[in-house]
């Protein structure tokens, strides 16, 4: 499965170099930013690369620009950890990074703070990224991060215990999948099974699972113009699938201490009927080494939702160039490199977290890779991104604590979903 990386991309890019002034020249951008076309050596601040892949990707980088050689940077694996010290350095106005990773939910705060620069959408092709990534990027319209890492809340279920409840498909509403399970609790198979689960401890994922909740109930957290809109019907409606799954035994008791690892050990084990997660489940679920109950046994789906299929949140990371760049012009290279398409394809083959370019969802020597590929296309056609708001960390604190309330019986659902909005409304841009 061994491919050409970035052949012609390399030869134009190389070319464009040696035509562009080795030392750039320093301006501003349109709101006062200090900007500059120099090259030369940067850093690259990223996740943990647990596969070496980046660094396989970084060296054909540098092979092909000894003037312009990349330093991999590896940030903390804890994302507040990182953020923590991405803001530090911000703050500073530190040159440390050039081409720095966002979490998708910070750049709101990172653009509106002059801490990364706008980049030239033109140059990145984006009508070939999937359209719910490439939004991901943009702050009051423009584009401030180049769409890598994507992705969505997928369904997985067990085909087997549906097939001798006799459930032929899987739910595209949430009256279906109880109905589904209750059908499977009257199976020796499945009477020991719980239902459902997804992310419910007090932490981001569980902001991730309200969002997809009041989503697939119609419903936003914000709208368009950055107003909280969470005591609407539909917003309520959401937030009481999650409230009524805790009361009637959907989601099991247990559920309230879930995050992402818990709840995938949980399907995994074989001790639920259907379980939300990322893609990453995908593979250590199929697993065939003993360390997976549900080997053959699971596929996957969209979301369900109130009346028909839902809305799953979008997460990802995407990449952007540092205002404090002594190098911006080599940055803006760099990244149009990483995030193109041949380039996102290598690194697709080594990792199954999916990526932002439209065209890899469509690829059969990846779909064959990773099955799961054209159920993320379809749901990422309905997925939204989480709240954008310069606040980000403020707002999903806010949403953790009385979800958290409303979840446990703490406080109604009419209440929280009040309060809640006082909250947010206190913290919109």
């Amino acid at each position: 499965m061994t491919r050409k990386v970035w052949t012609g991309a390399a030869g134009s890019l190389a070319l464009a170099l040696v035509l562009s002034a080795c030392g750039g020249s320093d301006g501003k951008d349109a709101a006062g930013t200090a900007t500059n076309d120099a090259r030369g050596a940067i850093t690259f601040a990223t996740g943990k690369d647990l596969t070496g892949t980046i660094q396989k990707l970084v060296k054909k980088w540098n092979d092909a620009h000894p003037k312009e050689q990349v330093r991999i940077v590896e940030l903390p694996e804890d994302g507040d950890q990182t953020r923590q010290q991405l803001v530090q350095n911000a703050q500073i106005k530190s040159d440390a990074y050039d081409v720095i990773r966002l979490d998708a939910v910070w750049t709101a705060e990172f653009a509106a703070r002059r801490w990364v620069l706008p980049l030239d959408e033109s140059k990145l092709d984006p009508s070939t990224f999937v359209p719910a990534a490439l939004e991901t990027g943009k702050y009051r319209g423009k584009l401030y991060a180049a769409p890598w890492l994507t992705g969505t809340g997928i369904l997985y279920y067990r085909t087997d215990l549906l097939e001798a409840a006799g459930v032929k498909d899987p739910p595209k509403t949430w009256a279906e999948m109880q109905a589904a399970c209750e059908k499977v609790k009257e199976t020796d198979e499945g009477k020991d099974a719980d239902c459902f689960a997804g992310q419910y401890d007090k932490y981001e994922g569980l902001t991730v699972n309200y969002s997809e909740a009041v989503q697939s109930a119609g419903g936003t957290v914000f709208d368009a113009s950055g107003k909280p809109q969470v005591t609407t019907p539909q917003a309520k409606a959401g937030l009481q699938f999650l409230v009524d799954g805790f009361k009637n035994g959907t989601i099991p008791s247990k559920g309230i201490t879930l995050k992402e690892e818990e709840s995938r050990r949980a399907f995994q084990d074989g001790q639920l009927v259907f379980h939300r997660n990322w893609a990453y489940v995908y593979a250590l679920a199929a697993a065939k080494d003993g360390t997976s109950k549900v080997n053959g046994k699971f596929d996957i789906a969209p979301l369900p939702g109130k009346d028909g299929v839902g809305s799953g949140t979008l997460g990802g990371n995407n990449l952007s160039v540092s205002a404090f760049s002594k190098h911006q012009a080599t940055s803006r290279d760099f990244i149009q490199y990483i995030v193109s398409l041949d380039v996102q394809r290598e690194y697709n083959k080594e990792q199954s977290f999916p990526l932002s370019r439209a065209a890899l969802y469509d690829d059969p020597a990846l779909i064959k890779q990773y099955p799961y590929l054209p159920v993320m296309k379809k749901s990422l056609e309905t997925a939204k991104p989480r709240p954008v708001v310069v606040k980000y960390n403020e707002v999903t604190a806010a949403i953790q604590d009385h979800v958290t309330a409303a979840i446990t019986g703490k406080k109604t659902t009419d209440q929280a979903a009040t309060e809640l909005q006082t909250a947010l409304a206190g913290l919109a841009d």
